[in-house]
């Protein structure tokens, strides 16, 4: 729908920093019909703004692309990202991951910090470009939030873990502590029974029989020391004290990250995001450095050029695009926000992904390595130690640190590139969150410590909820949110909408033109051409997909899941997808006039003060939409940048 950009009832709903009127925007080169009415006298209408207080910008461009960073790499390219491409043919797993890079997770990614830096807002009010589809931002915000309230546990496990490292001797290292049961074995000799090596006779006093019963220390600590897991979802059991203590503490930590806003939180980055790399050289040269490391990483890469011709390799590698550039959650959005208005997001945007995809790249060497060395040590194929998410941080590189000397270090250095890998991604996930909660309230109720006590209401609401977490049934709570809340699913279904708003309600060229009067130059054709064809079919492919193949959620490929958790693990995934089809419905609902006139009226944008105060004030309002590509108006788009 070519609406026009603006127009004399265009709304003004924010302010624009003093730091950002250096900046001049002289549309279609009519900067001379500019000083001509102005020696002429005539006096432009003055702009009428709400008391607001500014909004924070960055305080050097490289604060937004280290929190884009910290919060886009996190925990999934290192424990994820690895173990799909030794699953999914190895180096071959690249074709697909990069292609739909290029198609889906880029195009994306610049849309919604491009959005952000535009519509200068959080995640629901970016939303005024098409208010209609307002739902659009409350979904987010369901989404984002359920994600606060989970992804956090996993750093309380880790605080836990790295606690536990400065022992002289690893408590998951042995089988003599309380919490061990009369199964409890430190050293396995499966593949020998199976081989006949041993046949019927026994070792450590046990047959083989026996043997085959046993549980390692490492996971009987996972299970009955951290979680002290119960049977099921249906008995919740006690709360665990100490690891209780570890997300209060890591809550601690995010809230006084959070609480002064991005001008704290751009500091912070440039440790929690850059540390992590440091660890993972040292442990690649640690790594390495084993015996079987070679083999682990010829596992890593090794192409099996067949697995091209799987659906469920395309679908992987979407999939992992989809979470590890973390799109949907309305956090990026929030975080170009807070750029200047023409700030290059383009050229961010590519350098952001591309440290993203390359940190995963990196990491599966780590990874490998280590777990290359671990299968050499047991005598087994790297297969069978072969692990992802939980699975990989809290049992199988906690075994392999036991195989190394001096254990506690290495144990101690991966926890702790653990904690902040997750810690950059949580607390700014939530200034998305928050974000868009300061963006609604309205500036009548502006106070002076709005933002601290905003801030500290959501963590406190968070923790609450996470209590139910640390309880013996805590890991069942755990995954119906991880399975649902912010799966695969939700995150599709808001990108393929994202995308169908940009390019076709609001016009996907006519935005492209906005972006190019931000940063003085066209982005290249072909991802608007993303925007409109390639993305969201690659959303709704992927998306179908998953809803075909559903299976319902199993804890240990065991334990089956009661009816009612299900439905509400899928009350979870609807509360988010249903905001969009419910909002347009309650809009054109309340609306009146035909439906044609509903529709135009509610998908006229609400203009912030910040875009009149980049139009010249006599130039024709209209020209910030009526720029056409090719055409002789979009030849010259000039700005004074405030870099």
């Amino acid at each position: 729908m070519e609406n026009t950009a603006l127009n004399s009832e265009c709304c003004i709903v924010d302010g624009v920093s003093n730091e950002e009127k250096k900046g001049h925007l002289i549309p279609n080169g009519n900067g001379h019909q500019h000083r001509h009415s102005r020696a002429s006298g005539t006096i432009p209408p003055p702009v009428v703004r709400a008391e607001v207080p500014e909004r924070d910008m960055w305080t050097r461009q490289m604060d937004f692309i280290m929190s884009c960073v910290g919060f886009a790499v996190g925990l999934g390219n290192v424990w994820r990202f690895p173990y799909l491409c030794y699953k999914n043919g190895g180096g071959v797993f690249f074709i697909p991951y990069i292609t739909i890079m290029l198609t889906g997770g880029i195009p994306i990614f610049f849309l919604e910090i491009s959005l952000g830096q535009f519509m200068k807002a959080g995640s629901i009010n970016v939303w005024n470009i098409a208010p209609l589809f307002k739902g659009l931002g409350y979904a987010s915000m369901v989404i984002v939030f359920y994600c606060n309230t989970y992804y956090i546990m996993v750093l309380a496990w880790g605080f836990y873990y790295l606690v536990k490292s400065f022992t002289h001797t690893l408590p998951w290292s042995s089988c003599k502590n309380p919490w061990n049961s009369e199964n409890c074995i430190e050293i396995f000799r499966h593949d020998e029974c199976r081989n006949g090596t041993i046949g019927n006779a026994t070792f450590g006093n046990m047959t083989c029989e026996e043997l085959a019963t046993g549980r390692s220390p490492i996971i009987e600590f996972w299970e009955n020391k951290v979680l002290n897991i119960s049977s099921g979802l249906e008995t919740p059991g006690s709360i665990n004290w100490e690891v209780m203590l570890c997300l209060m503490a890591t809550w601690v930590i995010v809230y006084f990250c959070v609480w002064k806003g991005v001008k704290s939180t751009g500091k912070i980055v440039y440790f929690t995001a850059t540390f992590p790399y440091v660890v993972l050289i040292i442990l690649l040269i640690r790594g390495v450095t084993l015996p079987g490391a070679h083999d682990g990483i010829l596992y890593y890469l090794k192409p099996d050029w067949s697995k091209l011709a799987s659906a469920q390799v395309w679908i992987d590698a979407g999939t992992q695009i989809f979470f590890s550039y973390a799109i949907g959650l309305g956090a990026l959005t929030a975080l170009g926000s807070y750029n200047r208005f023409n700030n290059d997001c383009y050229k961010d945007a590519f350098i952001i992904s591309l440290i993203n995809s390359g940190t995963s790249f990196f990491a599966g060497f780590v990874v490998f390595s280590i777990l290359g060395f671990m299968a050499s040590e047991q005598g087994v194929d790297i297969s069978k130690v072969a692990e992802s998410g939980p699975g990989l941080a809290f049992i199988a590189y906690p075994k392999a640190v036991t195989l190394m000397p001096i254990a506690p270090l290495w144990a101690a250095l991966f926890f702790f590139m653990l904690l902040l890998l997750g810690l950059d991604s949580q607390f700014v996930g939530v200034e998305g969150f928050i974000t868009g909660i300061l963006d609604i309230l309205p500036g009548k109720y502006y106070m002076r410590y709005r933002r601290e006590i905003t801030v500290a209401v959501c963590c406190g609401l968070c923790f609450i909820i996470d209590l139910s977490m640390v309880t013996q049934g805590g890991m069942y709570v755990f995954q119906l949110f991880d399975y649902y809340s912010a799966s695969g699913m939700t995150l599709l279904w808001q990108t393929f909408w994202e995308c169908v708003v940009v390019s076709w309600v609001y016009g996907g060229d006519r935005f492209m033109d906005d972006i190019a009067r931000m940063i003085g130059y066209r982005p290249f054709p072909l991802v608007t051409w993303c925007w409109k064809f390639v993305t969201p079919c690659v959303c709704m492919g992927i998306f179908i997909f998953h809803l075909v193949n559903y299976k319902p959620l199993t804890y240990n490929k065991v334990y089956v899941y009661p009816w009612w958790g299900e439905v509400i693990g899928w009350c979870f995934a609807l509360s988010s997808m249903l905001c969009i089809p419910a909002t347009v419905i309650y809009k054109m609902f309340r609306a009146k006039g035909t439906f044609r006139e509903r529709w135009l009226h509610l998908t006229k944008p609400v203009w912030g003060a910040h875009h009149l105060e980049y139009m010249s004030p006599d130039a024709d309002i209209k020209s910030l939409a009526s720029l056409t590509p090719g055409s002789e108006d979009n030849k010259v788009i000039i700005f004074e940048s405030v870099m």
